[in-house]
């Protein structure tokens, strides 16, 4: 039995969803816009030869109803479409969960943009059970921001700095060798068990090194600790069917490490994809790999950093070829990503976006998808590539992939 490879390009959304007016986001395109921010700014188009082959051009032109400004251009050789999203928020567990076919069909809990914005019996009782000295931060922020306002005061008093966004997360972030990384995850499993009551959807450990504001920087050892989906997803399906799935990067924390057989990290776009060519290259027939992509959301779309988050493009376009080389006669290569985080629009956060759903396997015919009424059309995709039972959400287009 073959292979199948998932590349999750996080945050690269091709066009404001149907609903993005709820979300305030009507003319959002993460894709479209920061090419033309890219030229604008450099004179340059980008080229994107590889992940035009793929079909991601066409798709977030046919999503998004706006021209790509590109160099290079190819016609694509893949199944290329887009994909709008029912669950109901817009951050990453409900895009990758309804992704592998379980929609959060639920709303999660979110902190108020009051200060302090936490409960002060949640912090309180987090304080006591931690032995903290007291805590910093207590707001929404920005990652980067928060440590240069209160990086050096957490250093001096040992208090972790304690933040939060739009949504459903309660960041934590500490330095690795004045307060301790393992003090830190301890820190981070305390506060899962105690947000668990307000419906938080993740909580998530952010180290950092450095000495001042001046060189402050996250390290790789970021961890996840996410509630469990609400329902088996393919990632479960697949493992309990023999199939073994393999976790990149920050996947094995997204799904609570449920339905994972097999973990590995990289830090950094660049050894996220070696990584990746690797482990795809040395895994047996019967294997699904799975990697999130996250420096282009994490490091450019929330820094609203566009030109930054154009050349990470294009290095992971310059990269793909060594991927698709990787892949033999059945081998099954998607390409998608979990919301938009459009870095020319207000604001820090993501964008409610059509997603590509691009999907690539050798000698086949190109074809143009469509939209795509669900994520999970992509979960429900690989359910039939490895013939296990159909899961409830999302149309498959494992036939039309496979004709000739």
């Amino acid at each position: 039995m073959a292979k199948a490879l998932i590349l999750m390009a996080d945050s690269v959304g091709i066009g404001a969803a149907p609903d993005a007016n709820d979300f305030g986001d009507v003319g959002a395109n993460t894709l479209a816009h920061l090419l033309a921010e890219y030229h604008e700014k450099t004179g340059d188009k980008l080229s994107l030869p590889n992940l035009s082959r793929m079909g991601l051009i066409d798709a977030c032109e046919a999503a998004g109803k706006e021209p790509c400004i590109i160099a290079n251009r190819q016609t694509p050789i893949s199944a290329w479409g887009y994909a709008k999203e029912i669950s109901t928020g817009k951050d990453t567990p409900s895009g990758h969960w309804e992704m592998a076919g379980v929609p959060v069909l639920f709303d999660w809990g979110y902190f108020p943009k009051t200060v302090p914005t936490f409960p002060q019996e949640l912090i309180d009782e987090l304080i006591k059970r931690a032995d903290l000295p007291g805590i910093l931060g207590n707001c929404h922020a920005s990652g980067t921001t928060i440590l240069e306002q209160l990086g050096e005061e957490h250093i001096i008093t040992g208090k972790p700095i304690c933040y939060t966004s739009a949504d459903s997360i309660f960041q934590i972030a500490a330095h690795e060798e004045h307060f301790g990384l393992d003090k830190l995850l301890k820190l981070c499993e305390i506060t899962r068990e105690l947000v668990d009551e307000y419906n938080i959807g993740r909580v998530i450990a952010r180290p950092f090194l450095g000495e001042s504001k001046d060189d402050f920087a996250r390290t790789g050892n970021r961890r996840d600790y996410s509630v469990l989906p609400p329902s088996p997803t393919v990632l479960d399906k697949l493992s309990d069917a023999g199939t073994h799935v393999i976790s990149i990067g920050k996947i094995a924390d997204i799904y609570a490490h449920q339905g994972i057989n097999e973990k590995h990290k990289a830090p950094g776009l660049m050894n996220l994809l070696a990584k990746t060519k690797q482990v795809f290259k040395e895994a047996k027939d019967n294997s699904l790999i799975f990697t999130n992509l996250v420096d282009f959301d994490e490091k450019f779309g929330h820094r609203r950093d566009a030109v930054g988050y154009a050349k990470a493009l294009a290095q992971f376009d310059d990269y793909l070829p060594e991927i698709l080389d990787e892949l033999n006669e059945g081998d099954l290569l998607i390409i998608t990503a979990d919301h938009g985080c459009d870095p020319t629009w207000p604001g820090t956060e993501h964008t409610r976006e059509y997603v590509p759903c691009l999907a690539y396997t050798k000698d086949m015919q190109p074809i143009a998808l469509g939209q795509r009424e669900t994520f999970a059309d992509m979960g429900q995709t690989l359910a039939q590539w490895f013939d296990i039972s159909k899961l409830n959400y999302g149309e498959g287009f494992a036939e039309q992939i496979k004709a000739k």
